[in-house]
C-alpha cells in the first residue's frame, strides 16, 4: 500500500482509488461472472441511480431518501426518448414494469446496459432497499479472464482493505461455486493496483521477521 500510495503523490484522497483484480483460468467463450456486492467499507462513488415509479408514491419517497438521483414514470420516459439519459443505473417498481415495456425503452437502454430486468434485481418491490444497497454497493463483471472493481479509497486502513478484499475475494469464489460443474473456472491471480498505479501481486507470502505491522503501516 505505500508504494502505491506513492505513485497518488499530489492527489485527491478521494480522486484515486484502489483497484482489485482477479485474474481467472476460464475458457474464452465460457460463461462470465457478474454480480454486485456491498462492500464492508463502502467505495464512494458518484453513482446516478433513476427509479420508475409514480413520483408522488411512498416508494418515490423512499428512493429519494435512500439516494436516487431521478424518481418518475412518464417524465424519465420522455427525458430517454430526447436522449436524457442521466443516469448511471436504472431501478423499476414491480408495479411500473408494464408501463415500462409499453414505453419502449429496451433498444435505448438496453444497449448500455441500463434495461431493469428481474434476472439482475433491478425490478423489485423495495425500490428504497435496492437504492440504498446499490449506492453502497459495487458491481464487477468478468472481461477477457479478469474481474476488476474499485476495492479502497487511498485513505483506507490497510484492515479495512484486508476486508474489502476478502470479502470480493470470497463473493467471486461463491460466484464461480454456483456455475454449472461443466463449467472450469477458478482464481489464478490476485493483482492490487490504484486509478494511476501500477500492480502488485498479491500471490504469496510477502511478510517477513522484519515486516512493518498493519498497524504501523496505517500512519506512515
Amino acid at each position: 500500500m505505500r508504494y502505491i500510495r506513492a505513485f497518488e503523490v499530489g492527489r485527491a484522497p478521494t480522486s484515486s482509488k484502489y483497484e482489485l483484480h482477479l485474474k481467472l483460468r476460464t475458457l474464452k467463450n465460457g460463461a462470465v461472472v457478474r454480480n454486485r456486492l456491498r462492500l464492508p467499507h463502502p467505495v464512494k462513488t458518484d453513482l446516478r441511480i433513476c427509479v420508475i415509479c409514480p413520483s408522488d408514491s411512498k416508494s418515490a419517497a423512499a428512493a429519494r431518501a435512500a439516494g436516487a438521483t431521478i424518481v418518475g414514470e412518464d417524465t424519465v420516459f420522455d427525458a430517454v426518448k430526447d436522449g436524457r439519459i442521466e443516469f448511471d443505473r436504472c431501478i423499476c417498481h414491480i408495479d411500473s414494469l408494464q408501463k415500462l415495456q409499453k414505453a419502449g425503452l429496451g433498444r435505448v437502454l438496453g444497449p448500455r446496459g441500463l434495461m431493469p430486468s428481474a434476472k439482475l434485481g433491478t425490478v423489485v418491490k423495495d425500490v428504497g432497499a435496492t437504492v440504498k444497497d446499490m449506492v453502497g454497493g459495487s458491481e464487477y463483471r468478468e472481461r477477457l479472464g479478469v474481474v476488476r472493481m474499485a476495492i479502497g479509497q487511498l485513505g483506507f486502513t490497510p484492515e479495512e482493505m484486508q476486508r474489502n478484499i476478502r470479502a470480493f475475494v470470497d463473493g467471486v469464489k461463491k460466484d464461480i461455486a454456483q456455475l454449472s460443474d461443466r463449467i472450469a473456472k477458478d482464481i489464478h491471480e490476485v493483482v492490487l493496483s490504484s486509478t494511476n498505479g501500477p500492480g502488485f501481486s498479491l500471490n504469496g507470502e510477502f511478510r517477513g521477521p522484519e515486516s512493518v505491522s498493519t498497524k504501523e503501516l496505517s500512519t506512515l
